[in-house]
């Protein structure tokens, strides 16, 4: 799973590797990270990518699948 500014900060990587069944839900691949260190910094719904298009929670990640966390981004 790819990392990105203060979610990258929170985990201190910009990868993550978890272990889960697949397909996984993208809900279930939150709830492993919420267990990790710094998994309590990760707001209650974050932006999920899959192959570099946004995905809602319930996608299903299917093995070799490129996963994104998103932060929220602010701009003007």
């Amino acid at each position: 799973m790819l990392l990105f500014a203060s979610y990258a900060d929170a985990f201190g990587a910009r990868t993550i590797y978890v272990s889960l069944s697949t397909p996984c839900s993208g809900h279930a691949l939150i709830d492993a990270l919420r267990a990790l260190p710094g998994g309590d910094r990760l707001p209650a719904t974050p932006l999920l990518a899959v192959n570099r298009s946004w995905s809602e929670l319930d996608h299903l990640v299917q093995p070799g699948d490129e996963v994104a966390l998103i932060p929220p981004v602010a701009g003007g």
